[in-house]
């Protein structure tokens, strides 16, 4: 059990969950003491207001629907202790309640202890609620590995975290590091990698029986991204500790579906790399023969995402998949186009679209699509090869390297690219500023209703 929960007890104090919509009716209802005080103090029932009226219950007004982030504004609001909710209305999933909770008690606490006494919320038992334990407990990972700066996180401590996750949940685990990603045929993860004095590497994990439907997954792990020769300015730089985001999340999934004993053939991916400046790094003109037998021209070496995604797709499509998703902190020009909160969403699957915006909104973690527009392909020609990595023009940037890893994907029609931010740019109740497992919940919930029938 995560720490900002306890056992239901007696003790607990009790916070009453109101509706906004309903609020007028319960205020009617309450004691006359309570609704003057509420009155004096001008309280106003806002979603995620708390009041906290003398010799009574703590008050906490709920959206219509509830949405998690009513009791991820509670548990800001309220003072250390026991707590349970009142909730005769039902307004409050136990799951929703929960995972705001955990969401909002989040602390990163490598580098500073923080030991303010913090409010415990009593959850009652159920499925639901085990769940958002569950699901709270991988955004936690996952947002603790994408804060951790790159000095204590390189593709080795990436590789121990996905290990660690491999070994509680019985899975099979291996890695392919440095010179060997030759031999065994990853030439651009090699080639991304190389000039950092931590080797590159490809992170795989498997698990649950043979004979289930495969789900794999990839994600990208830069664990740090100069922008290669073609380095960034040092403004750009300073968020790319965040650039294995990609990677955290992926693993959060899959920390998911194997808690929860979905009924899968699971297999997750991870290309580990830090993109530097060096002796040793690729440059601008380079050819690499991908995994796949495709060559690329690279034109710009700060676009090395798509790189070693594609020899990590090739060999995930390479076992046609009935269903395989990569997420990847890939492009700005995503940002551009729907901004931090919201990953951008490619496949050429139109049901697994609508399944993804569905789930998305339901699992409050929403998604975009944007289009695989195939003639903007020809962005990505070259004169020497059979594609560059980047474009020179200056449009569509996040659908040209959707398209270049589409390249990869042959023979898996349920294929789902999310190109993400990883991140809160600013702080939300239960979404504080920093790393963020950006749509896991959503993906979960798809994975589950394909596979289990829920």
């Amino acid at each position: 059990m995560l720490p900002c929960f306890v056992t239901s007890g007696p003790q607990a104090r009790i916070a009453r969950v109101v509706g906004q919509t309903g609020f007028a009716s319960w205020l009617a209802a309450v004691e006359p003491s309570v609704r003057d005080w509420l009155g004096e103090t001008g309280f106003k029932p806002k979603p995620g207001a708390v009041a906290f009226p003398p010799g009574g219950a703590a008050v906490l007004v709920v959206s219509d629907p509830a949405e998690p982030w009513d009791t991820a504004a509670l548990y800001a609001a309220l003072p250390a202790g026991d707590w349970r909710l009142d909730d005769p209305g039902g307004l409050l999933s136990p799951g929703h309640a929960g995972l705001g909770w955990a969401l909002a008690a989040y602390r990163f606490t490598r580098y500073r202890t923080d030991e303010t006494p913090q409010p415990r919320l009593a959850l009652p038992d159920g499925v639901a609620a085990q769940r958002a334990m569950v699901v709270a407990e991988a955004t936690w990972q996952a947002r603790d590995l994408i804060n951790t700066p790159a000095s204590d996180l390189g593709p080795a401590q990436l590789e121990a975290a996905v290990a660690e996750t491999a070994a509680r949940f019985g899975a099979e685990f291996r890695t392919i590091v440095g010179e060997d990603l030759l031999t065994a045929n990853y030439p651009a993860v090699h080639t991304v990698g190389r000039a950092s004095d931590r080797a590159p590497r490809l992170i795989d994990l498997r698990w649950g029986e043979s004979s289930a439907p495969k789900v794999t997954l990839v994600g990208k792990g830069v664990c740090f991204d100069t922008g290669g020769l073609d380095i960034k300015p040092s403004s750009n730089m300073l968020l790319m500790k965040k650039d294995m985001g990609g990677a955290a999340v992926m693993l959060a999934l899959a920390h998911c579906i194997m808690a929860l004993d979905l009924p899968v053939r699971l297999r997750l991916l991870i290309p580990a790399v830090e993109n530097s400046v060096g002796g040793r790094a690729f440059r601008p003109g380079d050819v690499i023969r991908m995994r796949s037998g495709t060559t690329v021209e690279i034109t710009n070496t700060d676009a090395e995402g798509r790189l070693i995604l594609a020899d990590a797709l090739a060999e995930a499509d390479g076992e046609a998949p009935a269903l395989l998703v990569d997420a990847a902190t890939l492009t700005g020009a995503a940002r551009v186009a729907v901004g931090p909160e919201l990953p951008a969403l490619f496949t050429a699957d139109d049901k697994l679209a609508e399944a993804l915006h569905h789930h998305g909104a339901s699992e409050f973690d929403p998604l975009w699509r944007l289009p695989l527009h195939a003639p903007y392909l020809g962005y990505l020609k070259s004169q020497v090869a059979d594609l560059a990595n980047a474009s020179a023009k200056p449009f569509a940037g996040a659908v040209t390297a959707a398209l270049f890893l589409k390249e990869f994907v042959r023979k898996t029609p349920a294929w789902a690219h999310l190109d993400l931010f990883a991140w809160n740019d600013d702080s939300r109740p239960g979404r504080p500023r920093g790393g963020e497992a950006t749509g896991l919940r959503a993906l979960l919930a798809l994975v589950e209703q394909r596979f289990a029938g829920e």
